[in-house]
C-alpha cells in the first residue's frame, strides 16, 4: 500500500498516512484499508481533518472493527485500528 502513503508503525501496525486530506477522503482511504487488511491486522492512522474525529469512529462501528486507540495531539489525530472477521 506504499502508494496510499502507508509504511511500517513503530508497534506492527501498518501506517496510513492522510495528513492534509479533506473529509470524506480519510475516511474512504480507510475503508478500503481495512478491506485489503487480513483479519487481526491493526492499522495505524495519522490525519489533520477535523471531521475524522467523527469519521473514522462511525466507519469503525459501522464496519464492526475495533477502535484500539484515538487521540488529537496538536492538529492531528491518531487512530488504531484491529480488524475482526
Amino acid at each position: 500500500m506504499s502508494g496510499d502513503g502507508s509504511g511500517g508503525a513503530p508497534d506492527g501496525a501498518t501506517l496510513l498516512d492522510l495528513k492534509g486530506l479533506k473529509c470524506p477522503l480519510p475516511a474512504l482511504r480507510t475503508r478500503r484499508a481495512l478491506q485489503r487488511a487480513e483479519v487481526g491486522d491493526r492499522l495505524h492512522v495519522v490525519c489533520t481533518d477535523p471531521m475524522a474525529a467523527i469519521d473514522i469512529p462511525h466507519l469503525v462501528r459501522e464496519t464492526g472493527h475495533v477502535l484500539e486507540a484515538q487521540a488529537k495531539v496538536s492538529e492531528t489525530l491518531t487512530f488504531t485500528i484491529r480488524k475482526t472477521g
